[in-house]
């Protein structure tokens, strides 16, 4: 995994540490749509894992918030605000509320195939951002195979209204941190170790009025969602995607979670007996041809 340095973080060679932050975010969401997903069959419930993604970082990361304060200077409230909704909290609470309903196939699809697009409309729409034609193509791509997943459900049982309305909630959300975090002059570190306190704090608000099942789970499966949520995907991954902001931008390190689908769909299958058949697999392929166009990879150069 990418080594957490607070003082050279992407200075040897951005572009690289971009790139290879956005792989490792993938992987890892790919790995956090599984375990989420294994969580139905567990007696943990969305705060009890929201507790583990959230507290594993905010302990690890203590000595980084403690110094920046909960609410660092120079940082506008309302940025704040929106990386600790569109990337916590409530991001999570959306999410794992609509995995636990949706197989991971189609809710690998509707997640990462939204958010990049999600992303793209809100730069273009507020901040001017102007997509060259072949990310164009990507983003149409991204579209295509959403479109894919959902003609093939209204055909099969297995996906509900739920997931078609929340994940691509969760996109919007994290689009919003993606575009809030860039602007907020935050390092990774500092943006994980915000966005992980203040969600452990609304975690554990949420476990005072409704009350936790961990002590019902079992140490394996307690083992698991430490490791798969609260250190990759609360801590690392969150880390990687920041330093993918930092180097190449929102809408760019965006791009790649389309990629996610394909992880998702074939995890499903292999590690959660999941069925898929041609349209989940051939919508996890168009979207993740279009991340492939809408990272620029195929642009004309200037």
């Amino acid at each position: 995994m990418a080594t957490i340095s607070f003082s050279s973080e992407g200075k040897s060679n951005p572009l690289v540490a971009g790139y290879a932050g956005a792989v490792v975010t993938v992987l890892i969401w790919a790995v956090w749509v599984l375990a989420t997903r294994h969580t139905t069959a567990t007696p943990l419930g969305t705060i009890d894992i929201g507790l583990i993604r959230y507290g594993v970082p905010a302990i690890l990361l203590a000595p980084i918030w403690l110094r920046t304060g909960l609410l660092p200077k120079g940082v506008p409230v309302k940025l704040v605000v929106v990386m600790v909704a569109g990337a916590g909290a409530l991001f999570f609470q959306v999410t794992a509320a609509a995995l636990h309903v949706t197989p991971a196939a189609p809710g690998g699809i509707l997640l990462g195939g939204s958010l990049p697009l999600a992303t793209a409309l809100i730069g273009m729409a507020l901040f001017g951002e102007r997509p060259d034609r072949m990310r164009l193509a990507g983003l149409a791509a991204i579209v295509a195979g959403v479109a894919i997943l959902l003609v093939a459900s209204m055909f099969k049982s297995g996906m509900t209204a739920t997931g078609f309305v929340l994940l691509p909630l969760g996109a919007i959300l994290w689009a919003g941190f993606t575009h809030a975090f860039r602007r907020s002059g935050l390092s990774a570190l500092e943006g994980a170790a915000l966005i992980a306190v203040w969600s452990f704090l609304i975690h554990l608000v949420l476990a005072a009025l409704f009350g936790t099942h961990l002590a019902e789970a079992s140490l394996p499966d307690l083992a698991l969602q430490i490791t798969s949520q609260g250190i990759l995907s609360g801590l690392i991954a969150t880390f990687a995607y920041g330093t993918a902001i930092r180097a190449l931008g929102g809408s760019q390190a965006a791009a790649f979670t389309a990629i996610t689908p394909v992880l998702a769909t074939l995890g499903g299958a292999f590690f959660l007996g999941e069925s898929f058949g041609a349209a989940e697999m051939i919508a996890a392929l168009v979207v993740g041809a279009g991340v492939a166009l809408s990272t620029g990879i195929l642009s004309p150069r200037r």
